[in-house]
C-alpha cells in the first residue's frame, strides 16, 4: 500500500446477546465471539485478519470484560496488544457511537463484527479501496446472484432492489463526522424494531411501496436514506460470496468450518 494512503482504525463489535444467541448456547459459551470455528475462537480470526490488512492501522474492540478475561492464551495476548477496549453499549449502533465518542480521532472508522469468521484481508482491502471518497458512510453488500452461485444452500437475508437481491456483509466505513447521523438513525430504528410503522414513517410510504413492488433501485434507496439522515450513504459491491456469510446460527458455523477446511485454515 502506498505510504500516502491513510490507514483506518477498525472497530470489532463483540458484544453478547446473552442466552438468546443460538451459536453460543450450542457451544456452551457465554459469548458468541468466543465460540471456536475450526478450532479458533471466531473473534481471534477476525482480529488476525484485520492485523494482516495493510489498510488497517489501529484496532479497537467492543467487548464485555468477562469475555475479555477468557482470552488468556499467547495468541490472544499478541492480537490484543495495543488494542483499544471499549465497553459495549446496549445496541450495536450505540456501541459504534460510544467508540467514536471515546476515540475522537478514530474517523475514518471501519466497523465489522466478531462473527465474521470468513473475513479475509482481500475482502478488507477491496472494501477500503472501493469505498467512494464522497461517502460519509459506505456499506458492503453482496448480490444474491454471487452468493447463490457459490453456496446455493446457504440461507441468507436478502433485500430486493431493482430485480436483484442484496445481503449485508458486516463491513461499514464511517468516513466523516456526518456518519454519526447514520448511527443515530440506526439506533432509532433499533429502538422501534417491534413497531414497523415507525420504519414506514421514516422512509415514506411511496418509497416503501416502490420497494414492495420491486421498482426501487439500490441507488435510489440509498439516495432516499441519505436525504433522511443528512449524510451520504453509498454501497460497495463485494465480489466475495463469503463476505456475506457470518456465523449467526448453527448452520452457518457448519458452513464456515467447511469453507475454512477448503482454505486449509
Amino acid at each position: 500500500m502506498s505510504a500516502t494512503v491513510r490507514r483506518f482504525t477498525a472497530l470489532i463489535l463483540a458484544g453478547s446477546r446473552g442466552s438468546d444467541d443460538p451459536v453460543a448456547r450450542q457451544a456452551g459459551q457465554t459469548h458468541k465471539a468466543l465460540v471456536p470455528v475450526a478450532g479458533v475462537p471466531m473473534l481471534l480470526r477476525v482480529m488476525r485478519t484485520l492485523r494482516q490488512s495493510p489498510c488497517i492501522g489501529r484496532l479497537a474492540l467492543c467487548i464485555d470484560r468477562p469475555a475479555l478475561e477468557q482470552l488468556r492464551d499467547p495468541v490472544a495476548a499478541e492480537l490484543l496488544s495495543d488494542t483499544r477496549i471499549i465497553e459495549p453499549a446496549p445496541t450495536p449502533s450505540a456501541s459504534v457511537r460510544r467508540a467514536i465518542d471515546e476515540m475522537p480521532d478514530a474517523l475514518p472508522l471501519l466497523v465489522t463484527t466478531a462473527d465474521h469468521a470468513l473475513l479475509t484481508a482481500a475482502m478488507v482491502e477491496h472494501f477500503c479501496a472501493a469505498a467512494p471518497a464522497d461517502a460519509d458512510v459506505a456499506v458492503a453488500l453482496a448480490t444474491e446472484t454471487i452468493i447463490r452461485r457459490a453456496y446455493p444452500g446457504s440461507i441468507r437475508t436478502y433485500y430486493r432492489f431493482g430485480g436483484e437481491g442484496y445481503s449485508g456483509c458486516n463491513l461499514f466505513l464511517l468516513r466523516s463526522p456526518a456518519a454519526i447521523k447514520v448511527a443515530a438513525f440506526w439506533s432509532e430504528m433499533e429502538r422501534h424494531r417491534k413497531r414497523p410503522w415507525r420504519l414506514v414513517a421514516a422512509i415514506g410510504p411511496l418509497t416503501l411501496l416502490r420497494f414492495l413492488l420491486g421498482a426501487l433501485s439500490l441507488e435510489a434507496a440509498l439516495q432516499r436514506l441519505s436525504r433522511i439522515v443528512g449524510a451520504t450513504v453509498r454501497a460497495v459491491d463485494m465480489p466475495f460470496a463469503e463476505a456475506a456469510i457470518d456465523v449467526d446460527k448453527p448452520a452457518d458455523l457448519t458452513l464456515a468450518e467447511r469453507i475454512l477446511a477448503r482454505r486449509g485454515q
